[in-house]
């Protein structure tokens, strides 16, 4: 059996083309001062502009960079294709805007948080510092985060900042299990966690606002309230068994 690579970084990519090649050069020179083995896998999933194209031309010279194409868009489905594709020991899942700079990914790796079996990026936690965001779209932030506490994953301050490190094995185990497809796939991968018993840590981290956004945050609101309770329902039906 081939050992694992110790890190695999996937990056979700939807009509990226004005900033992806920035982040992937970004990526690489961060990944080129590390001694450990890794792996970055960029999923384009039903881009309407020249994000695929760019993803493969820079992939193609490059052996540690894999560019996989999906038809049908949805952040969790292309975030949970990249973590069941990968092979690292652990793997990273890395917003494409790097609205957390890429150079804090050792805080996430051991030997910090050697008990974890998932650490996420917070921006909410003591010590996170938020840059150039309006109040008026952190508010509404905050107002989600509340929902989701009190409906789906007390305690947890950010579960939709979109920089968050699994372990492999777990990473395999929970992905394989997912159902949701777009924004909330991140509190339905933490409620299975829950339940299944794994340690879940946040980070602070610094994050800088990014003015480019794919999402409606009203819309975005009222479907992850409804997604809480397709997940709860799930949940009671059994459809989180375990797969592997």
């Amino acid at each position: 059996m081939t050992t694992p690579l110790y890190l695999s970084i996937i990056i979700p990519a939807y009509n990226e083309e004005t900033r992806l090649l920035k982040t992937l050069e970004r990526i690489e020179r961060f990944v080129q001062t590390k001694d450990h083995a890794y792996e970055i896998i960029i999923v384009e999933n039903g881009s309407t502009d020249q994000t695929l194209k760019i993803a493969q031309e820079f992939s193609a010279s490059r052996p540690a960079f894999q560019a996989l194409h999906l038809d049908d868009s949805g952040k969790g489905r292309a975030v949970r294709h990249g973590m069941l594709a990968a092979s690292g020991q652990f793997r990273f899942m890395c917003d494409a805007d790097l609205s957390m700079p890429i150079e804090e990914l050792p805080r996430f790796l051991p030997p910090n948080f050697p008990d974890a079996d998932i650490v996420i990026a917070s921006r909410e936690a003591p010590g996170a510092v938020r840059y150039n965001e309006p109040e008026h779209r952190h508010m509404g932030g905050r107002l989600i985060n509340w929902a989701i506490r009190l409906l789906a994953l007390p305690g947890l301050q950010d579960t939709q900042c979109g920089f968050k490190l699994f372990r492999g094995e777990v990473a395999e185990d929970l992905f394989a299990c997912q159902l949701l497809d777009g924004w909330s796939f991140d509190i339905e991968l933490l409620y299975i966690a829950r339940k299944r018993g794994y340690k879940v840590e946040e980070l602070p981290i610094p994050w800088y606002y990014s003015e480019e956004s794919h999402g409606s945050p009203v819309k975005d609101a009222l479907r992850m309230i409804w997604d809480i309770f397709k997940i709860r329902l799930n949940a009671r039906r059994g459809a989180y068994a375990k797969k592997i």
